[in-house]
């Protein structure tokens, strides 16, 4: 039987600290809780999920391209490096693999410099302001990209 698709799900800085970081803003959901709600998505389309967390840029780099040749996809929060990391573009672009944004709040509904993502340029598309929902979505929006049938 061939291995079900994996999708990596990368989590930028500060993401491990959902739940107690500006509850306003990211809301009271924790990153376990999001791991549960993709863990449970992944499973509705017969995916593997691949979910990881840094604060450091080269982690996440690096883990991009680890990707290429694993994965079938990858969901992105890159948090704060959103709006700055150029490598994480070019990882990304590198690797050649559908990928979608996410952001839990809505980025254009706060300040101006979060308006501009980096990570949009290499992404076939964007989803913010859904809050843990939006992950779900990202993945929704893989599976269909890979034709990936629900599971009953």
């Amino acid at each position: 039987m061939p291995q079900s698709p994996c999708i990596l799900i990368l989590n930028g800085p500060n993401l491990n600290l959902l739940g107690t970081r500006e509850p306003e803003v990211y809301g009271r959901d924790t990153l376990a809780d999001v791991e549960a709600l993709c863990q449970a998505r992944a499973e509705h389309h017969g995916l593997l999920i691949d979910f990881r967390q840094s604060n450091r840029e080269g982690d996440l780099v690096d883990w991009v391209q680890e990707a290429r040749g694993r994965c079938s996809g990858i969901v992105v929060n890159a948090g704060a490096y959103t709006h700055t990391s150029v490598a994480l573009l070019d990882a990304l672009l590198a690797v050649q693999l559908p990928a979608v944004e996410v952001h839990l709040s809505n980025l254009f509904k706060r300040e101006e410099f979060r308006h501009h993502s980096y990570i949009s340029q290499a992404a076939i598309g964007l989803i913010c302001g859904f809050g843990k929902d939006g992950y779900a979505y990202a993945l929704d929006a893989l599976a269909s990209c890979l034709g990936c049938k629900e599971e009953a």
